[in-house]
């Protein structure tokens, strides 16, 4: 029985100990997911231009307002947080946790917003889109196209090929026979020696489209451009998603053009043996001997026509 009153008081003397948060002061729970979140507006107002500052105070507005507190209520809780470093400690390892995991994402919003992409990783088939992935096109001028610049970095190399990849899909629009009121899909790789190749294609039915592009003898590229512009009556609607841009290595193909290698390999009759190649098998001759004069002499002698048999018989 004093056994379990000893457990007991050591209990309640363990609870006591366990720090009490004040009703005012923000959930651990809550605070973990707003200070996530307040993070991630931070590092959206990093850099801003300067007619762009004002975005700062509104990225962190929005957070308090996703989770209904004020600024005053979030200020006077991480007072009580900073004076218990245990618990904030806590709190931070698991939303330093979730950036970390979560960096890439913060990257690819920061390159968004400068319009700037991040450096691509290296290998082979790299999707270095760094833009929005789905657009809403409409005939309007200000919503009728998309525009892209991407340059090149330390990952890229020279021969790399890229493949620029859509899906079309269209909305509230009959699809016309007449082929003017369509998109344009185009594409360009600019060189450092100021080469440039390019293709255009216009959209004529509704699904993935991809453009590709290599050059082989250009040197470096400097950057990719490109564009998809909506030439639809102003009432039209298109959807375009699934963007990607491919960076492929000459040395590796894409699983498409492995493909039909193969099939191709598969299908073609085995090649007729050249004529060089036959006479190169065929048994090696011995050259004629050069024959003297005496020879050829008796050799003519030798040539002369003989009388036929009813001659003979005549004589």
């Amino acid at each position: 029985m004093k056994n379990v009153c000893y457990v007991l008081i050591l209990f309640l003397a363990l609870a006591g100990c366990k720090i009490k948060r004040p009703d005012g002061v923000i959930s651990e729970d809550q605070m973990e997911e707003l200070l996530y979140d307040y993070h991630l507006a931070k590092a959206m107002g990093e850099n801003l231009t300067g007619e762009d500052n004002y975005k700062k105070a509104l990225y962190v507005e929005y957070v308090f307002k996703k989770y209904g507190t004020t600024e005053a209520a979030f200020d006077s809780s991480m007072v009580w947080y900073t004076r218990n470093t245990e618990v904030l400690a806590k709190i931070y390892e698991k939303v330093n946790a979730r950036l970390k995991l979560q960096q890439d994402e913060i990257n690819h919003l920061v390159a968004i917003r400068d319009k700037k992409p991040p450096v691509s990783a290296p290998g082979d088939s790299i999707d270095v889109w760094f833009l929005e992935r789905v657009a809403c096109l409409t005939g309007f001028p200000l919503s009728n196209k998309i525009t892209f610049t991407i340059p090149a970095d330390a990952n890229f190399e020279e021969k790399d090929a890229l493949e620029w990849q859509a899906n079309f899909h269209f909305l509230k629009h009959k699809m016309q026979t007449s082929s003017t009121n369509r998109p344009i899909m185009a594409m360009q790789i600019v060189y450092t020696n100021d080469s440039v190749i390019s293709s255009t294609k216009k959209i004529l039915k509704p699904g993935i489209e991809r453009i590709r592009l290599q050059a082989d003898t250009l040197g470096a590229i400097r950057e990719i451009r490109g564009f998809i512009y909506f030439e639809g009556e102003k009432e039209a609607n298109m959807l375009v998603s699934a963007i990607s841009l491919k960076r492929y290595r000459t040395k590796a193909k894409t699983p498409e053009e492995q493909a039909k290698a193969d099939s191709v390999k598969k299908a073609r009759p085995s090649a007729p043996i050249k004529a060089d190649t036959a006479r190169m098998m065929e048994p090696a001759q011995v050259p004629p001997r050069r024959q003297n004069p005496e020879e050829l002499n008796h050799r003519r002698n030798n040539m002369q026509p003989r009388p036929m048999n009813n001659q003979l018989q005549r004589r």
